[in-house]
């Protein structure tokens, strides 16, 4: 009977020594589950501020980029209107240089 007996505390010290294995396993993994719900809380705080970061940034760049395309159409308008009074000048100093080439012309007779 003494050998049952010290076969049932051996399989008893046994059973004690894998649920204690167990639990500090379990403190380990929860300690590690603590750990990572604290960095997801951190990592969703800093997505929220880089969120509210990134709609402001767009609707700045979608106002520069607005602004810009004002400029563009601008410029564009003033060339065109600043070509036009170029060509215009042209053909004015054509005309301008032709009739005093016929005032003088008249002069001379």
């Amino acid at each position: 009977m003494s050998q049952q007996g010290a076969a049932m505390q051996t399989y008893n010290n046994e059973l004690v020594k894998c649920l204690e294995e167990l639990c500090s396993k379990r403190e380990e993994l929860n300690r590690q589950i603590q750990k990572e719900e604290e960095e997801k809380s951190r990592l969703q705080q800093e997505m929220g501020l880089l969120t509210e970061k990134l709609n402001r940034v767009s609707e700045s760049l979608a106002r520069r980029t607005s602004a810009r395309a004002e400029f563009d159409r601008t410029i564009a308008e003033t060339e065109a209107a600043y070509m036009k009074i170029l060509e215009s000048s042209q053909t004015l100093l054509s005309v301008l240089k032709r009739e005093a080439g016929n005032l003088s012309k008249a002069a001379d007779l």
